[in-house]
């Protein structure tokens, strides 16, 4: 990848490569495919249409929507003009929203929905120097449509000065350096404003440089694409597909994703640690629902899975084992992923060891890394290459990063990837660079002997009980999801005598949970009150502070009846708690389960 300085240089490979399936989206139950060509000509039209809109290089055009093939076309038409993408989360709150937009000054925007658009209709007419305003989707009214737009690149470059329209990209792109701004990402953060993280060409093409062999890219043809966009991980690994001719199926939604698994056949995805955790929940679902013999030939296959090490910590025995296990359990597993999944990647929150263990047996490595999107993004990953993989941790740093961990166990990056800063924002840039120009993650970690990093818990998370005790929740969270029964946690306990816990059920599985024990399910606050359910869910905490510290475990649990969602302002748009917000919004809770002293 050394001829690749800026992002949109790759567009020259996508040209020459010319894949039949550069990128491909469903539409009335078709996928339909964009050849390598046609990506340029489209990406080429939009940098003209642009360009004749009176949009000019250093001007911030917003891109607001799910990911498809136009999200891409107006990405790289941008780039190649020197004008400054900010995309923005489509589930993003109006108040996010509006600030973005205001902030970052961004003279238009590209968006997808009738939803979007009626925040949009709000917040616009108070920008001054906004100027064009772009819908994808056919069915939003009074605006310029997306394909109206191409058309007017397209008829310039058919014309008789298409060649000088051409030129003139050109020459602009040629004065492009790779240190200059492409993108302004905004991080919605747990508290405040969202801040504008500037990276520039050479922090994202220094990514995907190096994560070019933590996986065998050559032998992949196909990807699923169905995180967003709009997040930086996405965003690095699809320039990464693009560059190594890996088609991109974007997915048609998250409850979509299995039957879109099953009709791509991917060799390869991006995810989440709770998207894994569904399908693991579903996966033990459908072997409880299992009878006689193939209920435990199913049962003996998981424990298999739960035991896996890798191959030079596994005895003769075991291995026979696995093999059968793989024939019989395992591949059924791959099947209903599309049956040709090399690896996948994990990324955004902690994954649960159990659960890599358990894909890795079953002949589907989840190689799980960790990053920023200050450092954009990946710092560390697991790999696919020999004794690329310990479970438990976010894998070995990248060669073109220097990270030490701090005095207090804060992680610290230096080198390439990290941010130029924050979008007019020196102060809050001057709090996470350090003098030695290392970046500040914010993050607790250590290393393993074998130089493979883990991550403890947020600097910012850890508490202190009355007793003076520390306690970082993420570690016990993320045991306690483990339970099937268990959809969000959030450990709390700050100036308190112990550490307690605030439990949302999984109601889909407290649902076969109730059909199983004779148990009506009416609703979801009926159903958190049921004594039964309090124990199972209580019994496998008191089974899981057997393995904590007495000071670390949790007393007098209480559940919740109410998911905490982006909507209703307890997630973040990447699914980080809110945690002031969830503490405010159920402050009489938690008064309760402090008032009564210890258990």
């Amino acid at each position: 990848m050394s001829e690749i300085k800026r992002v949109f240089d790759i567009l020259n490979k996508i040209k020459s490569q010319n894949a039949a399936d550069c990128l491909a989206y469903k539409k009335d139950k078709q996928w339909n495919k964009i050849s390598g060509s046609e990506f340029g000509e489209k990406v080429n039209e939009v940098s003209v249409a642009l360009l004749e809109s009176g949009i000019s290089k250093g001007d911030r055009v917003a891109i607001i929507a799910n990911n498809r093939p136009e999200w891409n076309f107006v990405d790289y038409g941008c780039q190649q003009i020197g004008v400054v993408s900010v995309p923005i989360f489509p589930t993003a709150s109006f108040n996010d929203m509006s600030f973005i937009l205001k902030h970052a000054e961004v003279r238009a925007v590209f968006f997808s929905s009738k939803d979007i658009e009626k925040k949009l209709d709000l917040i616009l007419p108070e920008l001054s120097n906004f100027s064009l305003k772009v819908a994808f989707d056919e069915s939003v009214n009074n605006t310029m449509l997306f394909d109206n737009f191409l058309s007017v690149g397209k008829q310039l470059l058919n014309s008789e000065k298409g060649k000088d329209s051409l030129v003139k990209v050109e020459k602009i792109s040629s004065s492009i350096s790779e240190d200059e701004l492409f993108t302004i990402l905004y991080t919605s953060g747990t508290t405040g404003n969202p801040k504008g993280v500037m990276l520039s060409h050479q922090n994202l093409v220094s990514n995907v440089k190096h994560c070019q062999d933590f996986a065998p890219f050559h032998l992949m043809k196909r990807s699923l694409s169905f995180l967003p966009l709009n997040h930086v991980f996405e965003r690095m690994i699809n320039t990464l597909y693009l560059y190594q001719g890996i088609g991109i199926y974007y997915a048609e939604g998250l409850e979509k994703i299995a039957d879109n698994l099953k009709e791509v056949k991917p060799q390869v995805f991006v995810t989440v640690p709770r998207l894994l955790e569904r399908v693991y929940d579903k996966i033990v679902g459908a072997g409880e629902k299992l009878t006689g013999i193939k209920k435990k030939i199913f049962f003996w296959a998981l424990d298999i899975a739960l035991k896996f090490e890798f191959e030079k910590q596994n005895n003769l025995i075991y291995s026979i084992k696995r093999k059968i296990a793989d024939k019989l359990v395992f591949s059924k597993w791959r099947a209903a992923l599309g049956g040709e999944i090399i690896c996948a990647a994990s990324g955004g929150a902690a994954l649960q060891p159990r659960l890599a263990r358990v894909f890795c047996c079953a002949g589907i490595p989840v190689l799980e890394g960790y990053g920023l999107t200050e450092t954009s993004p990946v710092v560390s990953v697991n790999s696919m290459q020999e004794n690329g993989i310990c479970f438990g941790s976010v894998g070995k740093v990248l060669s073109s990063l220097d990270v030490k961990i701090a005095e207090d166990g804060e992680i610290l990056v230096k080198g390439p990837s990290v941010m130029m800063g924050y979008y007019k924002n020196p102060e809050a840039t001057a709090e996470v660079m350090n003098d030695q120009g290392y970046f500040l993650t914010g993050d607790i970690g250590t290393f393993t002997t074998e130089q493979f990093l883990k991550i403890t818990d947020r600097k910012k998370e850890i508490f202190k009980t009355s007793s003076g005790k520390y306690i970082a929740p993420l570690m016990i969270e993320n045991k306690i999801k483990e339970c099937r029964l268990v959809e969000q946690v959030m450990v709390i306990g700050e100036g308190e005598k112990y550490a307690s816990a605030l439990i949302v059920p999984a109601f889909d599985n407290v649902k076969e949970w109730c059909k199983g024990k004779g148990i009506e399910f009416l609703s979801a606050e009926q159903i958190i009150q049921n004594s039964e359910l309090k124990r199972e869910i209580n019994l496998f905490i008191r089974e899981m502070n057997k393995s904590l510290a007495p000071f670390e475990q949790i007393k007098r649990p209480e559940l919740i009846s109410k998911i905490w969602t982006v909507d209703s302002g307890e997630l973040t748009p990447k699914m980080s708690m809110k945690r002031k917000v969830i503490k405010e919004n159920n402050k009489d809770i938690i008064a309760k389960i402090f008032s009564s002293g210890d258990e």
